[in-house]
């Protein structure tokens, strides 16, 4: 693992004998999160809740197959994939999909400022990760993966991709987090644009394809260094892109805001 992450450009904040630590290499922060276990040469991404091997590293990191993850990694001879070849099985299995019925998830949802009005949105999946039966509120992405999220728990699984809720409109907002999607969604008497949910910054040249189809865009980014930075790659792509981020400007999110202000409505440019 970190052959690979050198050739990337990354290097260890911090590390031990059996350790190595490194800033997200998914996406922005400050802090490192991302762990590799140099005895196992496995891998684990405390801020989302993932880890694996080396192949499924590349595979989320160039967003590819396990067979163009290995014609990559075959070009550039790396040892570490020699021992890697025959793909292990993955870290989870879901055991079972179903309506939001769950106390505790629908006790999480209504702390985040959330109602029933968006459980149609959402499903309560039941799985195992690493040895251990986990059950979480799951949002799904258009390529089938998911989004998991619970009082104790955020990461997801599957291939990662961008969430798209079409409702046959020509204006779209976007978010970068489904909870932040939902929020909106919360505060409308009435669903008349599209939804775009990116589920990672890293998709952002995915989504800026996608809204190529739209008339007009309306931006409900994160107020930090990721957010700030995605916004502006939108922005660049699409001058006529409308700016919300004002609205909840003393807060981190959208969610954050509507939870503490508990606004009635909140409205876009039609």
């Amino acid at each position: 693992m970190e052959e690979i992450l050198s050739s990337l450009g990354y290097h260890p904040t911090k590390q031990s004998q059996k350790e190595l630590w490194f800033l997200n290499p998914f996406g922005d922060e400050t802090q490192a999160s991302f762990k590799i276990d140099t005895n196992k040469n496995q891998w684990f991404l405390f801020s989302d809740g993932i880890g694996g091997n080396n192949i499924d590293f590349v595979r989320r990191y160039l967003n590819c197959s396990v067979k163009e993850v290995l014609s990559w990694a075959g070009e550039r001879n790396f040892f570490s994939f020699h021992q890697q070849t025959d793909i292990l099985e993955p870290a989870y299995k879901i055991n079972e999909v179903s309506e939001l019925q769950n106390w505790n998830l629908k006790k999480y949802l209504k702390e985040r400022g959330l109602s029933s009005k968006i459980y149609r949105y959402l499903h309560e999946v039941k799985f195992i990760m690493n040895g251990k039966k986990l059950y979480a509120i799951g949002f799904k992405n258009d390529s089938g993966g998911w989004e998991f999220r619970n009082s104790f728990f955020k990461g997801s699984i599957l291939k990662k991709d961008i969430s798209l809720i079409k409702n046959g409109c020509q204006n779209v907002c976007v978010f970068e987090g489904f909870i932040d999607a939902l929020s909106y969604i919360e505060k409308q008497d009435l669903l008349d644009v599209d939804i775009l949910v990116l589920n990672s910054v890293s998709l952002i040249n995915k989504a800026i394809e996608t809204l190529k189809n739209y008339n007009k865009i309306s931006l409900f980014l994160d107020n930090d260094r990721a957010g700030i930075k995605c916004k502006n790659e939108f922005i660049t792509s699409f001058p006529e892109a409308l700016d919300y981020s004002h609205i909840y400007q003393n807060y981190k999110d959208l969610n954050e805001y509507i939870t503490h202000e508990k606004p009635q409505i909140i409205r876009v440019v039609k």
